[in-house]
């Protein structure tokens, strides 16, 4: 009880931080800009579904680079034998095997045919090494004599690695050039490509500049004979033939005259002789060099100019153009001009990207979100410290001045650390209000033991405190490791829960042991109490004896039988899942002229023959939730479905408020993940237990929880929840907070074993639960207090989340106090006594021969 000043000091210091770190997060702009410059300016960073803007998670396409690559490749290998050594050849691709075919026209020539091919041997790397890289081909033959040339499964893996990283600074030009704040542009994975952009509402538009290509490219078109004819009598030897923009094709030479990568600037300009938008360029000086080089050989002929394998326009050249500069001209609007310009000057995607995940929210319906979270959290707070108060008053008081500074610590984290508050980290701040108490009534309770054992005021808060820290560690950090395991293998709005839970479960073991260990003991130091008035309020009173384990094979039997049935819910009746696991598009929409008429949107979009369309109410009468199976066509199909969903509800003034779209490959991929993001929870958490106590107690624990999750399982499949991701992160937060049940009733059977060595384990677990019901009753109903607000003014966008959670506070308490000790007996633990008389009989008498 004797402070030191470094301790007080620490304290001290701890909440000044924690409170300059979070008060910026608070204030007005122009109060943060005339902030001293000494102080912290840095917010909380408010994610997509709070402020609106769009996400997009692209993924670069193997295919494409591989059908490119080997179009280089034939191109190169043509060159170098006919063109620079005379070799006649036919070339053949198959992309099946990701390799070309050499056919000699003089099978004498093949070894030097050969040596030639294999000189174009290239080594790539995915650009982490300066040096080094790996072979991006192998050379072989056909037993029919033609040489092959294949690329390598490493070489195409580096290769888009590489092309990954270069994607993301085009991508990064690109964002700038449009002037947003704030772009998150990351890697994930080895080929996927992750871009938020907060506050930009038009998801098409952006779509359209970050996935396009935009790799521009001039050829001359061939002379004499037109794409038509070339299809019907065969291609001319180094040609192609490419659809233009007007609807018609073009046969083109392959060989590039002039890449885009010359360009110096693009500027969206207006012509006007023909009255239309255009698209200025300008070369640089080598470019503007080839260029008139071009022009000056070629006048009279027509040039292409191709954007993305279509031909933009086709001119033909009037005179030779040594400035280096020209115009693109087509069917452009004013924007697309400039957006076309910002993508030339930004550079080409140097492969394809395939759109494999959208979510884009209004930003009215993010003003709506944070007010459901901050409603919910207020009356969350108020709920849980008027019960504190009540229930342990002054005591109460204590424990509420470290909730709040464990609410303001965890908010000046958030800031320091940059992290991204999401709605449902906004639910995990919440949750952390109900939990963050645990620790002191577990403190308490203790506190209230010592003095009952005869044991003097201030030995009574010594005993509380020292004997409750390590219960307290093991209950935070079973739900520290459901925390890191969510966020390592979530994502998102998933992420984001985990950040703030985790934060809030580190926060809370500094709070209620050292500030309120600080405040009890000023307190006293003034006082000097004779006794301990602790606790005021109590669900069960003082001396229970309520027998537990006489029970216990009518409530295993009832958890089997409830267990099965959740079980055989979720296989024969399955689930109602969200697009995240079966892919989709979700689109939330919002009528402007009073409440919605679900029936009539539902007849207005039967008749877009788009397959099976959902619409149910959302949360309030004007908002609906349109879901739209996975069309057929892929992505591209995806985005023409929410347009003729937008169109057809357009003239109902129904306004789109969010869309999420998630591809098949990308839903499959989140399904796994949850799977292992439990089941690795469990084994990590199986591990600490065991090794924090005896193996029988590891197993049981890992064997109530597991039969929770089974019975929260079932009750999304029973009730039609809505399972999505957010109900992967519930599932492990109830992990959790389950096993921190458990953990505090086995650290008490532990306790007593040693106590009483000759007590029958059956009337020592009975005896132990009884001993931490209190406890357990009161902080299961914090957590359910912290959680109600949240169902009711949470918002429905984590309504399935919370009501879950609900559930499993409940089930997790029924497991803890009545499922836990049965099994604890079944997997065969004995009291000490037993034990001893175990190891006797398994040793030899005196005397005996061994």
């Amino acid at each position: 009880m004797q402070f030191s000043p470094i301790r007080t000091a620490v304290i001290a210091i701890v909440a000044l931080l924690g409170v300059l770190f979070a008060v910026p997060s608070f204030l007005p702009q122009d109060v943060r800009d005339a902030w001293p410059s000494f102080l912290p300016k840095q917010t909380v960073v408010l994610g997509l579904d709070l402020q609106g803007g769009s996400h997009l998670l692209l993924q670069v396409s193997e295919e494409g680079i591989v059908t490119e690559r080997l179009q280089s490749v034939r191109r190169d290998a043509r060159n170098i034998l006919a063109s620079q050594n005379g070799i006649g050849n036919l070339i053949t691709t198959d992309p099946a095997t990701n390799s070309i075919a050499i056919e000699l026209t003089d099978p004498t020539q093949k070894e030097q045919a050969k040596t030639l091919i294999e000189s174009l041997q290239n080594t790539v790397s995915n650009g982490m090494f300066a040096v080094g890289g790996v072979n991006e081909f192998a050379f072989g033959e056909t037993p029919d004599g033609k040489l092959t040339i294949t690329l390598t499964p490493e070489g195409i893996s580096q290769r888009t690695s590489s092309l990954v990283a270069q994607s993301i600074e085009v991508i990064r030009n690109r964002i700038d050039e449009l002037g947003t704040t704030e772009p998150q542009i990351q890697r994930q994975g080895t080929n996927r490509i992750l871009v938020q952009v907060p506050g930009f509402g038009d998801s098409t538009r952006l779509k359209d500049i970050i996935s396009r290509t935009a790799r521009l490219t001039f050829h001359m078109v061939y002379p004499g004979m037109s794409a038509a004819t070339a299809q019907a009598q065969g291609l001319p030897a180094g040609t192609m033939i490419l659809p233009s923009q007007d609807g018609g094709s073009e046969l083109l030479y392959e060989d590039v005259a002039l890449g885009g990568e010359s360009l110096v600037d693009a500027q969206p300009s207006y012509d006007q002789q023909r009255a239309m938008p255009v698209v200025s360029f300008r070369f640089d000086t080598r470019g503007a060099v080839t260029f008139g080089q071009i022009t000056s050989a070629n006048i009279g002929k027509r040039f292409a100019i191709v954007l993305d394998n279509t031909v933009i326009t086709a001119p033909v050249i009037q005179s030779a153009i040594t400035q280096g500069s020209g115009q693109i001209s087509g069917n452009f609007t004013t924007q697309s001009a400039n957006d076309l310009a910002v993508l030339l000057r930004a550079g080409a995607l140097p492969a394809s990207l395939d759109i494999v995940e959208e979510r884009t929210v209004d930003a009215s319906l993010g003003a709506d979100s944070i007010q459901h979270g901050l409603t919910a959290g207020v009356v969350a707070s108020v709920l849980v410290v008027a019960f504190m108060v009540i229930a342990y008053g002054l005591f109460g008081v204590f424990a509420n001045i470290s909730l709040i500074l464990n609410i303001v610590l965890i908010f000046g984290a958030l800031s320091m650390l940059g992290a991204t508050l999401t709605l449902p980290g906004i639910a995990g701040i919440v949750l952390t209000i109900g939990m963050a108490v645990d620790a002191n009534v577990l403190i308490y309770e203790r506190m209230r033991e010592e003095q009952k054992a005869g044991r003097s005021p201030l030995q009574s808060i010594n005993a509380g405190f020292e004997r409750a820290w390590g219960t307290i560690i093991d209950s935070h950090l079973t739900q520290l490791i459901a925390a890191i395991v969510l966020y390592f293998l979530g994502s998102g709005p998933v992420q984001g829960f985990a950040v703030t839970l985790a934060l809030g479960i580190l926060t809370s073991l500094f709070t209620s042991y050292m500030v309120t260990l600080y405040f009890v003991g000023l307190w006293y130091r003034s006082r000097r109490p004779k006794t301990l008035k602790i606790q005021h309020f109590r669900f069960v009173p003082d001396g229970t004896k309520i027998p537990f384990m006489k029970i216990s094979r009518y409530v295993i039997a009832f958890s089997i039988v409830a267990s099965v049935l959740s079980i055989g819910s979720a296989y024969f009746k399955g689930f109602n899942l969200g697009i995240d696991f079966v892919g989709g598009t979700a689109i939330v929409v919002q009528h402007e002229g009073g409440p919605a008429d679900v029936g009539q949107i539902r007849e207005t979009l039967d008749g877009l023959n788009l397959g099976e369309i959902q619409v149910q109410g959302f949360g309030t009468p004007e908002d609906v939730l349109v879901r739209v199976q996975a069309q057929e066509g892929g992505q591209d199909a995806d985005q023409v479905a929410v347009s003729k969903v937008r169109d057809a509800l357009a003239g109902e003034n129904y306004t789109i408020r969010s869309t999420e779209a998630v591809s098949g490959t990308v839903s499959g991929e989140l399904a796994w993940k949850g799977a292992i993001a439990v089941i690795v929870a469990l084994v990590a958490i199986l591990i600490y237990i065991w090794f924090r106590f005896e193996w029988q107690f590891a197993l049981a624990a890992v064997t109530t929880t597991t039969h929770d999750v089974i019975m929260t399982i079932g009750l999304y499949s029973l009730t039609g929840l809505e399972f999505n991701l957010t109900s992967i992160a519930a599932v492990l937060t109830l992990v959790g907070l389950s096993l921190n049940e458990t953990v505090v009733v086995s650290d008490r059977v532990r306790e007593n074993l040693r106590k009483h060595r000759k007590m029958p384990l059956p009337e020592l677990i009975d005896m132990s639960i009884n001993q931490t019901i209190v406890r357990t009753t009161l902080t299961q109903f914090t957590v359910f207090l912290a959680l109600i607000p949240l169902v009711i003014f949470g918002g429905e966008v984590i309504r399935s989340f919370t009501i879950a959670m609900t559930f499993g506070c409940f089930v997790g308490m029924y497991s803890s106090i009545i499922v836990n000790g049965p099994i604890l007996i079944n997997f065969g633990l004995k009291s000490k006594t037993d034990a001893d008389d175990a190891d006797k009989k398994s040793k030899p008498a005196d005397g005996a021969a061994v």
